[in-house]
């Protein structure tokens, strides 16, 4: 069995990138996942609604690849205003554990100056183990 590319029913095509590739090994490695819906539409423009948005985008492509949220065993998180993080820490771990629960992977978390999709405000990426 090859690698096979993870792409969500009802998603738009990705363009120059996979949402998700799975290993033959059924390591899952889901691309960064910026704060648009699946027809790549920021609905909301705060940081908060963003995650909420990406970290659910997460969860579609682990489903998708026949995963759950248990199975995710790394996070990288890009932001773009570490203030504005640091700023809803409470607000932060509420959506986390609305959209992918009490399963708390190993976490990186970097800062930088922007993204290549200048509505984003944060991008994560992620790896599950599959079955």
């Amino acid at each position: 069995m090859a690698h096979r590319i993870i792409q969500p029913e009802g998603w738009k095509p990705a363009k120059g990138y996979a949402n998700g590739i799975l290993s033959r090994s059924g390591t899952l490695y889901v691309g960064g996942q910026i704060g648009w819906t699946a027809d790549q539409v920021f609905e909301v423009h705060d940081f908060i609604g963003q995650m909420r948005q990406a970290l659910m985008n997460i969860r579609t492509v682990v489903e998708a690849a026949g995963g759950t949220c248990a199975d995710i065993v790394r996070l990288t998180w890009y932001v773009t205003d570490k203030a504005d993080y640091l700023a809803h820490q409470a607000e932060v771990g509420a959506a986390y554990r609305e959209v992918l629960g009490r399963n708390f992977p190993a976490m990186t978390m970097v800062v930088i100056d922007a993204l290549v999709e200048d509505e984003a405000l944060l991008e994560i990426e992620a790896t599950a183990e599959i079955g």
